[in-house]
């Protein structure tokens, strides 16, 4: 593992229940300016295994970024947590970000 992958996991791991973070701002929070693929990318590989709450991470317009099935589950597990979700999958950043 890498040092930056290190940091963007320990970042995703501090998003608090009920909130959300961009892919964008988790890279800028771990030092990783311009990181906000290397963030999809370690939630793509490494979630299950870190068992990080990658449902915490959205696009940073509020927006969920996953399709199908992924996405349903992502919109059910943030409203769990109290977030609310618009019908267009949309996240009020200024009310839920991180």
């Amino acid at each position: 593992m890498t040092e930056n992958t290190r940091k963007i996991i320990e970042q995703i791991l501090m998003v608090p229940k009920g909130k959300v973070c961009s892919y964008r701002d988790v890279a800028l929070k771990a030092g990783i300016p311009n990181g906000a693929r290397q963030t999809v990318r370690t939630l793509h590989s490494m979630s299950e295994k870190f068992n990080l709450p990658w449902y915490r991470i959205i696009r940073c317009d509020g927006t969920i970024g996953l399709e199908g099935e992924g996405r349903t589950l992502q919109i059910k597990l943030l409203k769990k947590e109290g977030v609310k979700v618009s019908k267009e999958g949309k996240v009020d950043m200024e009310e839920f970000g991180w």
